[in-house]
């Protein structure tokens, strides 16, 4: 008997991304090949290299096999799938177009994936600059500048504020540097589980996000390439407007994003329309989107609205990064210099001191 998942399985399984796009896909191709879905699954069962997948489809197996629908099944894998995956296969199981709602769901998971590959090599350099920066002023501090110390206390010089400063930081760091470090692993644990999961901590610092220069634009524009996406793809899909802002909001990590389209589902309730709930939040949701919206809601298109929406948000996120990206070099290659700087000042000038003194 299946019995799902347990506690142990849903602290510890991850399902990445790319392996969601490839079930996703697979499963659409053979469905429409014309095989019945078990006999799908246990194709794509034999081909992945996936623990956990292999797993979640025998489940997936014995529960069509059983009469189930696909969706019911995936529904007990929500922690590894999210809503917006198995409300996409459900709606297509019960309109008869599953095939083709997967492969919508496939190239939706692709740019989602795409969008995040674009973040996160947009910080590959500067975390490169930072850790060059600290490891060639680790390298002086903690290897060159102790041999020199000794020398320094030998000879009559007066040492340099900068060169002092730097002999009570490497008293500090010899004395108390475990104490130190441990201090820190410690504060980013604590800090990554509050924001992870005290949700007033993280509505603030999200909040807070929508001031900072530059940052703002990049938050607000990648937001709107996620929200503009996924709701075009569930109305596409035939899910009803209400249902898909509530699936939409809940698969946004930013807080104040799944607060405000929360809201939007009574509004639309009470015969609200989105674009003009839309353009009472014009902070968080730029007039393009809200004006956008309102036509598609009075001349029916409101599917195709936000699909050119979400390429047009997609390009303005890649112009956001270059411009952050051109911005945050030039201050880490500021710091790396005032740093290093720092640190070799500290070392040569008592040495040019104390030649001076002998000649």
């Amino acid at each position: 008997m299946n019995k799902g998942p347990n506690f142990l399985s849903k602290l510890f399984d991850r399902l990445p991304l790319q392996e969601r796009i490839n079930f996703a896909r697979h499963l659409a191709l053979v469905i429409k090949a014309g095989l019945p879905a078990y006999e799908g699954l246990k194709i794509i069962r034999e081909q992945t290299e996936s623990k956990v997948l292999q797993r979640v489809i025998d489940s997936l197996i014995s529960d069509v096999n059983s009469g189930k629908f696909l969706a019911d099944g995936l529904q007990r894998y929500q922690y590894l799938f999210g809503d917006f995956f198995i409300n996409i296969v459900k709606v297509g199981e019960s309109s008869g177009t599953l095939s083709k709602n997967l492969l919508y769901l496939a190239d939706e998971l692709r740019r989602s994936k795409e969008l995040q590959g674009k973040v996160r090599s947009a910080m590959v350099y500067p975390l490169v600059i930072l850790c060059a920066t600290l490891g060639v002023s680790g390298f002086l501090t903690f290897f060159v500048f102790p041999k020199l110390v000794p020398v320094f206390a030998s000879m009559d010089v007066t040492l340099p504020l900068t060169t002092r400063i730097m002999l009570a930081a490497l008293g500090f760091l010899q004395a108390y540097g475990v104490y130190l470090l441990a201090a820190l692993i410690l504060l980013f644990i604590v800090v990554r589980i509050v924001l992870k999961r005290v949700a007033p901590v993280k509505y603030v610092v999200n909040e807070i996000l929508f001031f900072v220069p530059v940052v703002s634009d990049l938050v607000v524009n990648i937001n709107m390439v996620n929200f503009t996406r996924v709701l075009g793809l569930l109305l596409k899909s035939g899910v009803k407007i209400v249902e898909s802002l509530d699936i939409t909001a809940n698969t946004f990590s930013n807080l104040v994003y799944r607060r405000l389209l929360i809201a939007s589902e009574d509004d639309i309730k009470q015969g609200g329309e989105l674009g003009m709930y839309l353009s009472r939040h014009r902070h968080y949701f730029p007039p393009l989107v809200s004006g956008m919206v309102r036509i598609g809601e009075s001349t029916g298109n409101l599917e195709d609205n936000l699909e050119y929406l979400a390429e047009f948000y997609d390009e303005e996120v890649d112009s956001k990064l270059h411009a952050l990206t051109s911005l945050i070099e030039p201050l880490m290659l500021l710091v790396m210099g005032l740093l290093v700087g720092f640190v070799a000042l500290s070392i040569i000038t008592p040495i040019y001191s104390i030649s001076q003194g002998i000649k």
